[in-house]
C-alpha cells in the first residue's frame, strides 16, 4: 500500500522499486524466475507501481538490470 508521505520513486531508485515489487509479488517469483522476467514485463510492472513517477522513455536497460538484481537480493533476504 502506498504511503502518501513517501517521496515518489524514480528510475534511479532501484532498491525502493525492488522492495515494492517484492511486496507486490511476494514469493511468486524465485531467484531464477526473477532473472527470467522479460524486460518488457518488468517495465510495465514498474510503471504500474503506486508512487512511481518515471516514464517508459526514461527507462534504460541498466535501470532494469539493477532493479532485477536488487529484487533478487530482496527475495533472498526474505527467505
Amino acid at each position: 500500500m502506498s504511503n502518501l508521505y513517501e517521496p515518489p520513486m524514480k528510475w534511479s531508485d532501484h532498491e525502493d522499486i525492488a522492495m515494492a515489487l517484492y511486496e507486490k509479488f511476494g514469493d511468486d517469483f524465485s531467484e531464477n524466475k526473477i532473472y527470467r522476467i522479460r524486460f518488457t514485463d518488468l517495465l510495465d510492472w514498474v510503471l504500474s507501481l503506486p508512487n512511481f513517477e518515471g516514464t517508459r522513455e526514461q527507462a534504460t536497460e541498466g535501470h532494469l538490470e539493477q532493479i532485477q538484481a536488487k529484487w533478487v537480493y530482496e527475495w533472498r533476504d526474505n527467505q
